[in-house]
């Protein structure tokens, strides 16, 4: 038996850890971090370390599988598969047009950077635009704002270099996104604080990050938008803000400081169930005082969960409110953290970019009056326009890397809409639970199997404020195995070459778009040659294109390496640059008076007293890992987590199997003291379950809860993403 050691890239989340992998006898059996990584320092989480273990799993699927007449799986070879595929896809497209066909890539296809551009050009060759995505239903509202607000060209205040930061319902030590740098996460931020980094932390749960914090806000689930209002209250009264950034660069200042005159602290604290000296602290610690020569630099961002919860776009419009008026963007002069690596070379600019259409763009649902938006397509709705009879219907869905049954919203009107398909494609390494219900289901190669770049973790700047590589960071893998013997499987993007082969048309990926993020030079699209099977490698040479660093430099540093050769500055804005950032979005300014008038939350506390916030646990990746022994500790399944005193007074105790209720439908779930939670609230993981019928009492403790069944899509729903009210659910609990 003879062992390799390997570097590598890990690709079981998004984070893309330095990894070194021992290979026997051309199997993955051990993987730690690499010591030699200049980004990640030697660090791996557990998700990491059983990559051997996903990619030896029983339930691995070896070859593509068809369902037959009975309703049961036949193996299929992964080309006839597409020859298949490829026809029925051409049919339904001349009975019903290319609207017919829709795609949705999930999060696992992030990692692996030619899916999503190889799935996006299959549909555009099809000819249709209904691509929907998991950022309509995780974080629209970082898209919507950063629309409606403006781009600032000279970029943001990255984590590395900053006084202060603010984490709203986010939790980057478990997510490993979020504003703390992926690479490290820990520590990054133990070195933050040793060099005297203020944490402001506002979340119902104490998380791991909160302990850490400087100042730490439990507030009620769902009340963000009144903290951040309050908080800019503050900042304006106390005239702790920049007034030259403000006047250079800034529109509705005015409108939006006569917006939160009325948002007191006082009114704040009653509302949001904490104190108003925390939220006066937590103002002056993130402003600082540049009347007194205290000026800071920082940032804040927030995450899943307020996203999820009502009023999502505000409280990401707010943050960037706060933001701005605090003048945290990046100057003439200043130096730009990261020139590009696998990014384009950044030409920053002290200028805005002024603000573009946040909604009500591009194509519409027939279903329901609801639109494009900056977040994309509402994924939230699209069970809707599956089930629509009318003209316009989706009739075929591809879903790449993703589980609609376990993560969409409202999920019995999703397995209805999976039912009803003509056409249901999964590209998925086990029988989840959407697998369960398709017509194909195609075995993809796994991460080890396949050449990778870190290209996923550096761009998210381009999309997200704050977030990204805090320096030109950069690796490069090979494949460092082969499949198991026997095994047909290919990798995503080759599907989708292989359909577009088929049907006659010619495949090109697109780059991304950039959101946010300073100023860089563009990206090519590149087109595939449709004559000869390009390999992974020339596909992913192709859409590097235009990088600052040609991926065969990067090739040569097996360990990554960070491309700290140039140094680039801020230059001055345009002679004719009359951009401004705009902090007076009327939708948005209207949307926090309705906060003001309305009541405590939606009035439903008698009949549902608690409210369900979602959550990560630490070696999970959405609905991947709970079924790895090696991760899971024994217990595969989503705890329901309530502060020790609800459980008192309810008469439970750990382990009891509780009824969970909101107005839309119940669950299972098995209660877990967590002194951590806020009393009043329960803490669930998302993506967990099964389809409903194997959700029973007797299966909880193998399979987890869904918590997206208590939702309904059409009941509170945001009217500019279609997200529905997945986070701060109202719930009652009783003992099953």
């Amino acid at each position: 038996m003879t062992t390799d050691t390997k570097t590598s890239i890990c690709r079981f989340c998004h984070a893309n850890c330095g990894i070194l992998v021992d290979v026997e006898d051309g199997r993955p059996v051990r993987v730690q971090g690499d010591p030699d990584n200049p980004a990640y320092f030697g660090f791996t989480c557990a998700k990491g370390r059983a990559l051997p273990e996903q990619h030896g799993h029983a339930d691995r699927l070896l070859q593509s599988q068809k369902r037959d007449e009975e309703g049961g799986y036949v193996s299929i070879p992964s080309e006839a598969a597409m020859d298949e595929i490829a026809e029925r896809v051409a049919a339904i497209v001349a009975e019903h047009g290319p609207r017919s066909v829709a795609l949705y890539p999930g999060t696992y296809s992030g990692p692996h950077p030619a899916s999503i551009p190889a799935g996006v050009g299959f549909m555009l060759g099809l000819g249709s635009r209904m691509v929907f995505t998991s950022a309509s239903i995780d974080q629209p509202g970082k898209h919507v704002a950063n629309a409606i607000h403006g781009r600032w060209l000279g970029g943001s205040h990255v984590f590395d270099e900053s006084d202060v930061w603010m984490l709203v319902g986010n939790n980057p030590l478990i997510s490993m996104s979020g504003g703390i740098p992926p690479s490290n996460p820990s520590k990054r931020l133990r070195d933050a604080k040793k060099r005297g980094l203020k944490l402001i932390v506002i979340d119902p749960r104490k998380a791991e990050v909160a302990r850490f914090a400087d100042v730490y806000l439990q507030p009620r689930p769902g009340e963000d938008s009144a903290i951040l209002a309050a908080m800019l209250h503050v900042i304006l009264r106390e005239e702790r803000y920049d007034v030259a950034f403000c006047e250079a660069h800034v529109s509705g200042f005015t409108e939006m400081a006569e917006q939160v005159a009325e948002f007191t602290p006082e009114w704040a604290s009653e509302r949001a169930g904490v104190t108003t000296e925390e939220i006066e602290l937590a103002a002056r610690t993130f402003a600082g005082n540049p009347a007194t020569g205290d000026v800071r630099s920082g940032c804040g961002v927030a995450g899943t969960g307020p996203n999820m919860s009502p009023h999502g776009n505000l409280t990401e419009y707010l943050l960037l409110v706060l933001n701005t008026v605090c003048g945290r963007w990046r100057r003439e002069g200043d130096l730009v953290a990261n020139p590009g690596a696998f990014l384009p070379l950044a030409i920053p600019k002290a200028q805005a970019m002024p603000p573009r259409a946040g909604w009500g763009r591009g194509e519409s649902l027939r279903s329901r009056d609801l639109g494009n938006s900056a977040a994309g397509l509402p994924t939230g709705a699209l069970s809707d326009e599956i089930l629509h009879k009318g003209e316009g219907s989706i009739r075929a869905l591809i879903c790449v890397g993703s589980n609609p049954i376990a993560a969409w919203p409202d999920q019995l009107k999703t397995v209805r809409a999976m039912e009803s398909l003509d056409l249901l494609v999964t590209l998925d390494m086990k029988m989840s639970a959407t697998s369960k219900f398709a017509d194909y289901v195609i075995a993809p190669k796994l991460s080890l199997e396949v050449p990778g770049i870190s290209v996923s973790s550096e761009a998210i700047e381009q999309t997200y404020v704050a977030h990204g590589y805090p320096e030109p960071y950069a690796q490069y893998t090979p494949a460092i195995v082969d499949p198991p013997p026997g095994a047909d499987v290919i990798e995503e993007w080759e599907f989708f070459y292989g359909l577009s082969q088929r049907m006659g048309f010619n495949l090109t990926c697109y780059p991304i778009r950039a959101e946010t993020g300073v100023l860089r030079e563009n990206r090519s699209a590149f087109e595939l040659d449709m004559t000869k099977r390009p390999s992974t490698d020339e596909v992913l040479d192709g859409l590097m294109n235009g990088s600052r660093i040609p991926l065969d430099e990067v090739r040569r540093h097996p360990h990554g390496k960070v491309f700290d050769d140039l140094e680039i500055r801020v230059g001055p804005a345009d002679p004719d640059a009359d951009g401004r950032l705009d902090v007076g979005n009327e939708d948005m300014l209207t949307e926090l008076a309705s906060i003001r008038d309305a009541g405590l939350d939606d009035g439903q506390d008698i009949q549902f007293p608690f409210r369900l916030i979602s959550r990560r646990l630490p070696n999970v990746y959405n609905s991947s890992g709970r079924d790895i022994a090696k991760l899971n500790g024994r217990r595969p399944y989503n705890p329901a987590f309530l502060h020790p005193d609800d459980l008192l007074s309810l008469g439970l105790s750990k382990g009891d199997v509780i009824e969970i209720s909101s107005a839309h439908a119940s669950i299972l779930g098995v209660a877990e003291p967590a002194p951590e939670v806020r009393p009043g609230v329960i803490s669930m993981a998302h993506c967990f379950g099964d389809i409903p019928e194997t959700e029973t009492k007797e299966a909880l403790r193998e399979i987890g809860s869904n918590t997206s069944r208590l939702v309904s899509n059409e009941d509170v729903f945001d009217p500019h993403t279609g997200i529905p009210r997945m986070s701060a659910i109202p719930v009652a609990i009783e003992r099953a």
